[in-house]
């Protein structure tokens, strides 16, 4: 388990739900969220960036992360969420199904993520949390959103 993802021995995390699976980040990358609402498209941009939102005065890129997934047709109804992220002093929405709530990790809650041979990108998977019944993949979210093929934020240096 990366040692930079947690305070004290605990990690705080933002759940969230993508699809059939529940997804965690680190609670301090979020800004705020937000109902979805309509964004302004971006020729060109690849297809998992919807477009901007002027969000009182920064325009905000806005990723949906269903569509990265590959997790089916996205449909946008009450229930969608806008996650406003803060990463690397930019400013980035993240298009999620819902909104679970926030948990408390320790060290022997969270298993590192499983090697699944190069087949899939996992590099920004951090492990697995446990909470009673429920597992919970933990995201490294500014690795994801500075991934190559993301393209949203620059790469983080090393």
């Amino acid at each position: 388990m990366d040692n930079t993802l947690m305070n004290d021995g605990v990690l705080e995390a933002l759940a969230f739900k993508l699809g059939n699976e529940e997804y965690g980040i680190k609670i301090l990358k979020v800004q705020e969220i937000r109902g979805y609402e309509t964004v302004t498209r971006i020729a060109s941009a690849p297809e998992h960036v919807k477009g901007v939102v002027n969000l009182r005065g920064t325009i905000v890129p806005i990723v949906d992360m269903r569509i990265k997934f590959k997790l089916g047709e996205p449909t946008y109804n009450q229930f969608t969420v806008v996650i406003i992220l803060n990463i690397q002093d930019r400013v980035v929405g993240m298009v999620v199904d819902a909104v679970s709530d926030v948990i408390s990790l320790t060290a022997d809650q969270i298993k590192p993520a499983p090697d699944m041979g190069g087949t899939i990108n996992t590099d920004y998977v951090v492990g697995l949390g446990t909470v009673d019944e429920r597992m919970i993949i933990l995201v490294d979210i500014d690795r994801l959103m500075s991934s190559e093929d993301m393209g949203v934020i620059d790469s983080v240096a090393a």
